[in-house]
């Protein structure tokens, strides 16, 4: 059994009991899934007819453009984000005081204030017109703050040898960032940036307070005013558009590990195919020289008489 720093590994009594634990939790939970399935099912939620809105093709039609309209928010936040991700880092980590100072004051400004709070704001007071620039604004806003820390993190990872390597051979502090320390950055922050842009995909659902058509404000339309049965289809679709957004972030996810996959392959080099010469230096090695009293004291510069092992006449 290994041993482990941080965890102690259980004896026999403490398995009897995480396992007691772990079936006694799990029931748990199925019954209260059973429980709430029940009740929906009661008050009709669960009926056929329920479901079968969405086969009209207006709320099919309504749907395909909301995912749209999120998407096209989501693409100009997580450039956004980015862009703006990178120059706070280097503003953050620049030698001039006033620069380091304003970089640092917007990002712990705006990461501690509420998204809604910063995407209303910039509706309000800029934006009213535009709403999914507004959106796609604010997103920019916290989520760049948030990258800006991740990419700090980051550079401040890089060993120190490799920056004072590049000055050593005159590089300018603008080319040590840009070739040396940001791409490395980048790619050991990877999987942390990829993460953040899927909370980025998730909130542009916060996009209903100012009234932007993306996914959450057409689920809410779509609940609100279809009645069924003389009920509203609330829970059917939430599970939808649910699914939606899940569908969506695995595929980003899996977008990100493919790049992070790619990375790697990339960061390794290209495989060299054994070669001749290799051995041949192996081989040259293990012959004795003459101080040894071997008969093959050939040296360096016999070539490949010595790699193949011949002695010279």
């Amino acid at each position: 059994m290994s041993a482990s720093v941080l965890y102690d590994a259980p004896g026999p009594k403490a398995v009897v009991r995480n396992r007691i634990y772990a079936v006694v939790g799990s029931l748990a939970i199925v019954a209260l899934i059973a429980v709430s399935v029940m009740r929906l099912a009661d008050k009709g939620h669960l009926a056929p007819e329920m479901w079968d809105i969405f086969n009209y093709a207006g709320i099919r039609q309504n749907i395909a453009d909301a995912v749209l309209a999120t998407l096209k928010a989501f693409g100009l936040a997580a450039v956004g984000s980015l862009v703006l991700g990178v120059l706070l880092a280097v503003g953050r980590l620049s030698d001039h005081k006033p620069v380091r100072w304003v970089a640092t004051t917007f990002i712990e400004l705006f990461r501690s204030l509420p998204l809604l709070i910063t995407i209303y704001a910039i509706w309000v007071g800029f934006l009213t017109d535009y709403s999914m620039w507004a959106l796609a604004a604010g997103l920019s806003v916290y989520n760049g703050c948030v990258q800006a820390e991740v990419l700090r993190a980051g550079i401040n990872s890089v060993p120190k040898g490799q920056s004072e390597a590049a000055y050593a051979l005159g590089m300018s502090k603008t080319q040590v960032m840009t070739t040396v320390l940001m791409p490395q950055a980048i790619r050991s922050m990877l999987p942390t940036i990829i993460s953040q842009l899927v909370v980025t995909l998730k909130d542009t659902s916060l996009g209903f307070i100012i009234l932007y058509p993306e996914l959450l404000q057409t689920a809410r339309l779509i609940a609100s005013n279809t009645q069924v049965n003389g009920q509203y289809p609330y829970v059917s679709t939430i599970v939808v558009i649910g699914t939606i957004y899940i569908a969506m972030c695995l595929l980003l996810s899996a977008l990100a590990t493919w790049i992070e996959k790619r990375g790697r392959r990339a960061k390794t080099g290209i495989k060299v195919a054994p070669g001749v010469q290799t051995d041949s230096f192996a081989a040259a090695a293990a012959i004795p020289g003459p101080e040894a009293g071997g008969a093959g004291g050939a040296g360096p510069t016999d070539g490949g008489a010595a790699g193949a092992g011949v002695t010279k006449d």
